[in-house]
């Protein structure tokens, strides 16, 4: 879905620019390979400038970029239309802190996609957070693709903690560490009580 949101914004939003970022670059090609097979299955309705492994520049301006999972590697755009970062949970927060700003001027589109991967990290803390971000989640009991038979086979094979956050969104705490999040997060507070000396 997010690759033909992609291909629709560069053909029709003349001169955006679409980043795709992932934690690794091969990651990133892989979404971008789904653009350009949306592309080519269009049948190219804005002619090419330039097509390559990581980049498809079109003759109105449009551009999708694939971007390799490093913070400095990533610096240097600015307008951006549409930000992905797909496997969000495993982009770290230095990362996506550094991509915000280039949507400051654009008023662009940040879509972020991802199953969970612990109860720490900039996706946890914004999927829970009271920021105004719409949130879907949709576990793979409700994918028609996915049978019931193959689920129950992937709950035994991997074990409740993985499959828990990999087929059905769930946020769970790390099987060592010795407190939960709920655990550690009610240890601190906010409010400042007056000591008399």
């Amino acid at each position: 879905m997010v690759a033909l949101l992609s291909v629709h914004t560069a053909l029709m939003e003349p001169k955006s620019l679409v980043l795709l970022l992932s934690p690794t670059l091969r990651q990133s090609q892989e979404l971008f390979k789904k653009c350009l097979s949306l592309y080519r299955i269009a049948d190219k309705p804005v002619s090419p400038e330039s097509e390559t492994a990581l980049t498809l520049t079109l003759e109105n301006g449009s551009r999708i970029i694939s971007l390799p999972g490093k913070e400095h590697a990533v610096r240097g755009f600015s307008a951006v239309r549409l930000l992905v970062v797909d496997e969000a949970a495993r982009v770290p927060s230095d990362l996506y802190a550094s991509v915000r700003p280039m949507l400051a001027v654009s008023g662009g589109r940040l879509i972020a996609l991802s199953t969970p991967f612990g109860t720490r990290g900039w996706w946890y803390e914004a999927w829970h957070s009271a920021e105004p971000w719409e949130r879907y989640e949709v576990p793979a009991t409700e994918v028609p693709r996915i049978g019931p038979a193959f689920l129950e086979e992937e709950c035994r094979t991997l074990g409740s903690w993985w499959f828990e956050q990999e087929y059905m969104c769930r946020f769970l705490d790390a099987q060592t560490q010795a407190f939960t999040r709920e655990e550690v997060d009610k240890a601190f507070t906010e409010e400042v009580e007056a000591w008399a000396l």
